[in-house]
């Protein structure tokens, strides 16, 4: 977000997201849902995480950090309030942090630990979906194409008529 020259300091501030950063998240992931829900607790509606749900319909990379939608089904991302983009286990580093329980994650920046839970991450990104009942990536991403083709035409291809 940009602040144009002539705006006051009171104007920039008020323009200023309130939330300190922008945690982007798959909505259809049960065990993702529960690990934002108990964030939401955490941030007791002070704002200071955003959520958004990148299986929404009408996610919108443009106002996420520029993170396309099989890049944020991939792996976890997150976007601070100047539009930086961080992704993997950086990202619960942060959000814990600003929500006061930076604590449970600082081991996670000592070199072993942070190795040995950095590859655990990336083995959990890799079988997210497989390990929810869900199809591979591309099968999710191919779905979601087709469903929005579908609603941005209106020619939705229904189930198929057994008997054409």
């Amino acid at each position: 977000m940009s602040v144009s020259p002539t705006a006051s300091p009171q104007s920039s501030r008020a323009d200023a997201p309130q939330w300190k950063i922008k945690l982007l998240y798959d909505g259809e992931c049960p065990l993702c849902l529960h690990e934002v829900n108990f964030l939401q607790k955490k941030d007791a509606g002070r704002g200071l995480v955003a959520f958004v749900d990148i299986a929404r319909d009408d996610y919108d990379p443009a106002e996420n950090g520029g993170v396309d939608f099989e890049s944020a089904m991939g792996r976890i991302h997150a976007v601070y309030p100047d539009g930086q983009v961080i992704q993997n286990v950086e990202v619960f580093r942060q959000v814990y942090a600003i929500l006061g329980m930076g604590w449970l994650y600082a081991p996670t920046r000592w070199p072993i630990v942070r190795s040995l839970v950095d590859w655990i991450y990336g083995l959990w990104a890799r079988w997210r979906l497989r390990l929810t009942g869900r199809p591979d990536l591309a099968t999710v991403v191919a779905q979601r194409q087709e469903r929005l083709a579908c609603e941005e035409t209106g020619r939705c291809r229904l189930d198929p008529d057994p008997n054409p």
